[in-house]
């Protein structure tokens, strides 16, 4: 493991330093950091968990304000129609008796009373929620974990947005890379066909040596116009994702590794997949809300208890057979018990439910440890295969060259042919474009070790 992981670094390091991304222009330079802090201002995924988050936050607000005292005030006008007062017959004739405190039963005409028409309600009314089972602290412990879930998101599709933009600017570069390597390629060959045309005028090269070189040539400027569309494409994607302006230029900068990070074996890399995937935590955060959902639930089955006053002035006064013309304030303290007797029977279910859906939840949080687990063990092991290819890479680039050099030397002094020549050429540009490929592979998986750790 140890000699796997000094390779891998070794490689990355030659990766950097010998074949990183060099400008072909003299445009604006980003770094991949560069990108990740514009990335964070104005990605619109990222702005939208932001708008989520900053909701859940007013979420845990509205959550504690079931601490505070409940306190309603009302005030009414009123119209008030005549009375009529009638038999037990619903006569409207004869008298009624009518019992006055103090002066004894007295009789009075059925039909219209007088009344006072016009009437006035102010009504106070406070409460304060003293005991309710555990729903309002459930609730707000819910809010908070809602909040904290909100966070999470945040930081997830802000990874997920670096490492989209890792990927963009891997490809930027791989393809920068394979463009200096056809110009090369391209040089050589028009140095070659230069060659040619003086050898030809000498009578020992062939018209049609000549056009075969020619095609190849051809063939390298046409691969070089296919890659340089790619870059602009690639670089479109990437002024899209952070919101650059339209038709602003730019390259990038070789990318860059931390040595350290590339020395860690599989273990440390999955201590710290552990502790910072943040699937894994919205899975610990969401086992957690389904435990405060079984006592909310539970909530439901006990009785609530509130403190109450209330002070209402009303008038007139229309509770007694003959209305009163009067203003009449009335206020009371005391303490309601509110107790649901049917939660008994019917609440059980949702109890039960909430109990599930809570296993359900802590199982969620081993699958997710166990899928981590696994991909980092994959990324990990492909990261160190990648560097085993880079120096293969690396060692078959050197000897196309060898073989390139030996093979045109021949060529010029008529001991090989053509087609050697061209076999050469080949072998020397796969080999070039084969290791630009495993070193970008071999940064690619470095970085996505980086995504599921989620310490991009």
């Amino acid at each position: 493991m140890y000699n796997h992981n000094f390779l891998c670094a070794l490689a990355v390091v030659a990766a950097v330093g010998a074949g990183g991304c060099v400008p072909v222009c003299a445009q604006q330079k980003m770094s991949l950091q560069t990108l990740f802090d514009l990335a964070d201002q104005e990605s619109r995924r990222i702005k939208v968990s932001e708008a989520a988050l900053k909701a859940a936050e007013e979420g845990v607000a509205s959550a504690k304000a079931a601490l505070l005292p409940s306190v309603e005030l009302s005030m009414q006008g009123s119209y008030t129609g005549n009375a009529f007062m009638m038999s037990r017959g619903f006569s409207t004739s004869g008298t009624t008796e009518y019992i006055v405190p103090g002066l004894g039963p007295q009789q009075v005409e059925n039909g219209k009373q007088p009344t006072p028409h016009w009437g006035n309600s102010f009504t106070a009314m406070a409460s304060q929620t003293v005991y309710a089972g555990g729903a309002i602290s459930s609730g707000i412990e819910m809010a908070k974990l809602g909040r904290q879930m909100a966070e999470l998101d945040v930081e997830k599709n802000r990874q997920e947005v670096r490492f989209l933009i890792t990927g963009y600017y891997l490809d930027l570069c791989k393809l920068t890379n394979q463009s200096q390597v056809i110009d090369r390629n391209i040089g050589l060959t028009e140095k070659v066909i230069a060659q040619m045309k003086v050898r030809r005028e000498q009578g020992t090269v062939l018209k049609n040596d000549i056009t075969r070189y020619e095609l190849q040539r051809q063939n390298l400027v046409l691969a070089k116009t296919q890659i340089d569309d790619a870059r602009k494409i690639i670089r479109h994607q990437i002024a899209t994702a952070i919101h650059l302006p339209e038709g602003e230029e730019f390259e990038v900068e070789e990318p860059g590794c931390d040595e350290a990070d590339l020395a860690r074996d599989e273990a440390l890399w999955q201590e710290t997949a552990s502790g910072n995937n943040i699937d894994i935590r919205q899975a610990s955060v969401a086992s957690e809300m389904a435990a405060q959902k079984v006592k909310n639930t539970r909530a439901a089955s006990l009785p609530s208890v509130a403190v109450v006053a209330e002070n209402n002035l009303f008038g007139p006064y229309t509770a007694d057979l003959i209305p009163k013309n009067a203003n009449v304030n009335a206020w009371f303290v005391g303490i309601g018990v509110r107790y649901s007797l049917s939660a008994i029977w019917k609440n059980k279910h949702d109890i039960r439910r909430a109990k599930h859906n809570r296993t359900q939840a802590g199982e969620s949080v081993m699958l997710a440890h166990e899928g981590v687990e696994n991909a980092v063990q994959a990324c990990h092991t492909t990261l160190l295969t990648n560097a085993v290819e880079v120096q293969t890479q690396e060692k078959q680039v050197e000897l196309a060259d060898q073989n390139y050099a030996v093979v045109r030397n021949r060529y010029d002094n008529d001991l090989a042919l053509l087609t050697d020549m061209i076999d050469a050429s080949n072998m020397k540009l796969s080999a070039d474009m084969a290791l630009v490929n495993a070193r970008i592979n071999m940064l690619y998986n470095y970085y996505k070790l980086k995504y599921l750790t989620h310490t991009l």
